[in-house]
């Protein structure tokens, strides 16, 4: 198995998901307990979050393999990136809830520590560094986002709750502060969230690492809380109904051969009648792959409830039922 899939993009913006992975190579996976089996703290889903990514053009750097085989968000000298702080290394030996990942006398040792970091981490960041010198290169900058998740309590880490959008700048170093601003106001008008910036965590050594707004390489950390899309209880499933909260509901719109703006792709007018107007199937359609509300202000437009209202008495005169 590839230990990374990557889709390229046509964007300024790489997203790189070092967590997601959930597979333990053969070598491996007898000597970890049952606990360490379960691979409990995997940023569970974070493809499926990020599902509307490459129709925006974004490149995708996507994990496959366990964060237990490798940490790709610690430093290659395994240092502690929170020094005082309870956290675990390149090669984590405990997890969240400090149960041991290895049977006893089966933890790795220095030598196969440096073998899994040059089987893991080093393609890995290889493949990062490339991408963004890349993008660099054709756009003159580049944006680097950072996709985690974690449980919303996890007494080992912090105390309390953690908040829903935890971003991290590395305390405003990693990017220009415009960039910083601009993802508080978001998240600010993100009604029924709670957020932090640069709280409990300020970015790892991903974002730490490239994030270099001198050089016009800018990087942002976000560690998503699990109570925001999914069951935080194995066997951790995937929840369509609080996803669609977080998730941007409109995918962005392509225009047609007459300069008309398709909406979702054409996906909502293939799941009606291919004779109803689009403008009765999708009365607001904007190009940009974000959230409506957001596109809306950018376009300086107001979302009318009576718009819709109207385009669904429109409707009735071409379905049979609504």
């Amino acid at each position: 198995m590839d230990i990374f899939d990557f889709t390229p993009g046509t964007t300024p913006l790489l997203i790189s998901a070092p967590h997601p992975g959930t597979h333990i190579p053969d070598d491996i996976e007898p000597r970890m307990t049952d606990a360490g089996l379960l691979v409990a703290d995997t940023d569970w889903h974070i493809p499926v979050l990020y599902d509307f990514a490459p129709a925006m053009g974004a490149h995708m750097l996507v994990a496959t393999h366990s964060r237990y085989c490798v940490d790709l968000n610690r430093p290659p000298e395994n240092v502690n990136l929170y020094p005082g702080q309870d956290t675990e290394g390149l090669l984590p030996l405990r997890t969240g809830k400090s149960e041991p990942i290895y049977k006893d006398g089966e933890e790795p040792d220095d030598a196969e520590i440096e073998e899994r970091r040059n089987i893991y981490h080093t393609p890995y960041h290889a493949k990062l560094a490339e991408t963004l010198a890349a993008i660099k290169a054709e756009h003159g900058y580049a944006l680097l986002w950072d996709a985690h998740s974690i449980k919303s309590e996890l007494p080992r880490f912090f105390d309390g709750k953690l908040w829903d959008i935890n971003l991290g700048t590395n305390n405003g170093e990693s990017c220009d502060p415009r960039l910083q601003a601009n993802l508080e106001a978001v998240a600010g008008e993100a009604a029924g969230y709670s957020w932090k910036m640069n709280g409990r965590y300020i970015g790892g050594y991903i974002t730490r690492h490239y994030g270099d707004p001198a050089n016009d390489i800018h990087a942002v950390q976000l560690e998503l809380s699990w109570a925001t899309y999914m069951d935080e209880m194995y066997p951790f499933g995937y929840r369509d109904d609080l996803a669609a909260g977080i998730k941007p509901v409109e995918t962005g719109c392509k225009y047609a051969e007459d300069h008309n703006l398709i909406a979702s792709d054409g996906a909502l007018l293939n799941a009606s009648a291919p004779w109803v107007p689009a403008n009765t199937v999708a009365p607001y359609r904007f190009a940009p792959p974000i959230a409506p509300a957001i596109a809306a202000r950018k376009a300086g437009l107001q979302l009318r409830l009576q718009d819709l209202v109207d385009v669904i008495e429109q409707a009735r005169h071409y379905a049979d039922f609504l």
